[in-house]
């Protein structure tokens, strides 16, 4: 039996033969010739304005500058709802690794998501990529080869969050805190750089969480006469303690009113008349620069908002690793961490970036105030910068560190 092939059928094939060669044994070598993201997020849940959707379409325009290829290989983006539950991410990070051949997965806005995520991602030999979840351990005791971590960590927040306001005047405090793990956390960090700046923590009050009426314990706060209240908690608890604070006087005649954990999008829910004065440490503000503005009017376009910080780390964190596979001429997880850990990283979110060893990226932090309806002169204009602390100042030491891919 003879066999006859056209010659446009046997140009075909030999295209698509040297087209899959070069993707994997040329100059470029892309794993299945795809480039594939996956964004795992809370889309629903109690922390769906902060990451949610906004993080898929920080992810979409960091893919829609690069043009949607890299390396002349398309770039591809997906997306799941993990729930905030550590099992439904664990199964969504197993299915896209194994059957969907993700290559990064993303996000991960929950601490115990993006470790559950980070440990498979290092058993499948492919990336994690978190910005959304602050757990010291995610980069410290729990590091893993295959991850980055690259918004903040609990450490940043409490040291930019209390120090800084120490060393202004503001030397004895008093701590609202949620009665559970994360505000424990947020209560001792902070009391340690309060000490450590020469100042001192009064009194407490814990509630059990969640709350709805902060009454007696804000009373509380008041009688202790401290200079700074800090208010350790995050999401609509935090938003209702700052309401019902303002109308007991809080944060008035001089005493700082502090939150351990805020976004633009909480002042943005209380309004200016209720956050207006609020001091926090921030990683990320729309309107500081050239180049944090050109990316929130991207965004705001197509998300009717300004972003918040953890969503403008999105952006840079996909922007730099898809640069990482440029250069390093593959997605090969190894070859990327190394070119991102050769760059220096100045873009709309980071500020004097670099990442290290330990896989925590550190950069610039911002200790910034609440304008007051009087000061605001356009929409979202809600943030005075009072204080910028270097990514080395602000974060924890290598010395420090417990991460074992650290070398003393």
């Amino acid at each position: 039996m003879k066999f006859r092939y056209s010659s446009a059928a046997v140009l075909s094939a030999i295209s698509v033969l040297f087209g899959a060669a070069h993707a994997q044994t040329g100059t470029a070598k892309i794993s299945d010739g795809i480039v594939k993201i996956g964004v795992l997020t809370d889309i629903n849940g109690p922390f769906m304005d902060n990451v949610g959707k906004g993080s898929i379409v920080a992810t979409e325009i960091a893919v829609e500058e690069f043009g949607g290829k890299v390396l002349g290989m398309p770039i591809e983006v997906v997306t799941a709802d993990h729930q905030n539950k550590a099992d439904i991410a664990s199964t969504k990070t197993r299915e896209w690794l194994d059957r969907d051949k993700v290559d990064a997965v993303t996000e991960l806005g929950n601490s115990a998501v993006a470790l559950a995520a980070m440990k498979i991602a290092q058993e499948k030999g492919r990336m994690s990529i978190v910005t959304g979840a602050g757990a010291q351990r995610i980069s410290n005791e729990d590091c893993s080869p295959n991850n980055v971590h690259w918004v903040y960590d609990s450490y940043a927040l409490a040291n930019v969050g209390t120090k800084s306001l120490v060393k202004k005047g503001f030397k004895t405090w008093y701590y609202v805190t949620a009665d559970y793990a994360f505000g424990h956390s947020l209560e001792n960090d902070g009391k340690r750089f309060i000490e450590d700046a020469g100042g001192k923590v009064v009194g407490s009050s814990r509630y059990p969480f969640p709350g709805n009426d902060f009454a007696s314990y804000i009373v509380k706060a008041n009688e202790s006469k401290a200079s700074a209240v800090a208010i350790a908690t995050a999401g609509l608890d935090l938003q209702n303690a700052i309401k019902q604070g303002r109308e007991f006087g809080l944060g008035t005649g001089g005493q700082a009113s502090v939150a351990m954990l805020m976004s633009i999008m909480d002042v943005h829910g209380l309004g200016l008349k209720n956050a207006g004065g609020m001091m926090f440490a921030e990683s990320f503000y729309w309107d500081y620069d050239n180049a944090s503005r050109q990316f929130a009017e991207k965004f705001m376009k197509k998300m009717k908002r300004m972003p918040t910080a953890l969503q403008a780390g999105q952006y840079s964190a996909i922007r730099t690793y898809l640069k990482a596979v440029e250069q390093a001429k593959t997605d090969d997880v190894t070859e990327v961490i190394k070119a991102m850990k050769r760059m220096s990283i100045n873009d709309a979110f980071a500020k004097n970036g670099k990442l290290r060893d330990d896989g925590k990226m550190v950069h610039d932090m911002f200790l910034v105030k609440v304008k007051t309806p009087a000061e605001s002169r356009k929409p979202w204009d809600y943030y005075s910068i009072e204080e910028t602390v270097p990514g080395s100042e602000a974060f924890e030491g290598l010395a420090q560190s417990k991460c074992a891919l650290v070398k003393k």
